[in-house]
């Protein structure tokens, strides 16, 4: 742990932190929005460093974090497997004990939950998750912060995050990542997730980490999960890391692409949602994912907004 610094988090997984701790990262985030929207320069990164580790290749990732760091003051090194030790077998435990010691802050990209646990604990500075097999906290962080734009409370006078509660969220496709990451934000914020997956492919609530399976229901009609639902969102359906399972996959989700009539079993006002890449005519039609109901493209840049936020609280705490 570096001198100043006390009570050092990491962010590794959703439930990583509280309810109280997002309502204050989406009012952060909504300044900070406010702000770069303004032309206004705001710097308080200024002398840290980012150091960005991807094993698993990114768009939105790297744009958002590089671009936002450099934005808040602060510089980014960039590394990959190809271009340091993490490459060539050196324990993850090794890296984690150098780079932290010349660098602030630390974003993962990478295949196991358990490296970037490894990574974490033993680092000297904070570590975020850009995305494991097993969660995408950033992205979900983003996703409800859309969410609260669009449908929700969100305010110079604060966030309200009681107006989730009692919400549907309709998951169409994989029991992945993002797929697990929503049911610990569902059981933390309080609202529900309807999930429907092609057989083999559910959530496994064990893997997900969440206490008790009353934040989900599971739906085997897509549709049906659909009904009613303030939010429809999925995913692509093959994954990075299981592209040998692609003609499998195809076959299998034939029936989970959300499509009008998914959407039409949704509550009229419901938003539509894509972490992107998408693949139209897969996952999703072209009808819907460039429709009037969707916010793919807010909900994008709003990754940038967010991860800002988000870096601002792990390193200099609450601001105010």
């Amino acid at each position: 742990m570096k001198p100043g610094m006390s009570l050092m988090k990491h962010y590794l997984q959703f439930k990583d932190l509280r309810a109280e701790e997002y309502a204050y990262l989406f009012e952060r985030a909504r300044n900070i929005k406010t702000r770069f929207k303004n032309y206004e320069k705001y710097t308080p990164l200024v002398d840290r460093t980012l150091a960005m580790i991807f094993e698993k290749a990114s768009t939105r990732t790297r744009v958002s974090f590089e671009a936002g760091m450099y934005q808040m003051g602060g510089s980014v090194v960039h590394l990959t497997t190809g271009d340091s030790q993490l490459g060539r077998s050196e324990p993850v435990e090794d890296s984690a004990r150098v780079i932290s010691r010349m660098v602030d802050i630390v974003m993962i990209r990478t295949y196991e939950q358990t490296k970037i646990e490894q990574f974490a604990a033993h680092s000297r500075v904070p570590v975020i998750n850009g995305l494991t097999n097993e969660f995408h906290p950033c992205q979900i962080l983003a996703d409800l912060y859309t969410w609260l734009e669009h449908r929700g409370t969100l305010s110079a006078a604060g966030v309200d995050l009681s107006c989730l509660k009692g919400r549907v969220v309709a998951w169409v496709g994989d029991g992945n990542n993002m797929a697990n990451t929503w049911l610990q934000a569902a059981e933390i914020l309080g609202f529900t997730v309807h999930v429907s997956t092609p057989g083999g492919y559910e959530v496994d609530p064990v893997v997900a980490g969440i206490a008790s399976s009353d934040c989900y229901k599971v739906f085997d009609d897509p549709r049906e999960a659909c009904r009613g639902a303030d939010l429809v969102t999925t995913d692509v359906w093959t994954s990075m890391g299981y592209e040998a399972e692609n003609e499998a996959r195809k076959k299998a989700f034939a029936l989970w692409c959300v499509d009008a009539a998914m959407m039409a079993a949704a509550k009229p006002d419901a938003l539509f949602m894509h972490c992107l890449p998408a693949h139209r005519g897969e996952e999703v039609t072209a009808d819907v994912i460039d429709g009037p109901q969707s916010v793919v493209w807010d909900e994008a840049e709003n990754r940038m907004h967010v991860q800002k936020a988000l870096m601002e609280y792990l390193l200099l705490g609450r601001i105010g």
